[in-house]
């Protein structure tokens, strides 16, 4: 069993964004691990793996618009099945 199942992926287009904040706010708010925040001012790419992706889809869509959601089950990936 994965200690954290969804492997979460989506990009943020805004303004002004800042990649380290971004970041810093996931990893001292939301339990999960692999987090990856690049990009640049004006789009942003997420990759976390976590238990409740819907939390860091709400924190995303503060930033500014989210676009190209996937959302992964990584647990049943691993038995065979479509994740």
């Amino acid at each position: 069993m994965l200690e954290y199942r969804y492997d979460t992926q989506l990009l943020i287009e805004g303004e002004g964004l800042d990649e380290d904040a971004i970041n810093d706010y996931i990893t001292g708010n939301f339990k999960g691990d692999s987090l990856l925040a690049v990009g640049d001012e004006d789009l942003i790419k997420i990759h976390f793996h976590t238990n409740e992706p819907w939390k860091l889809l709400e924190y995303c869509a503060t930033l500014g618009e989210i676009f190209d959601i996937v959302i992964e089950d990584m647990d049943r990936q691993s038995r065979g099945l479509k994740g």
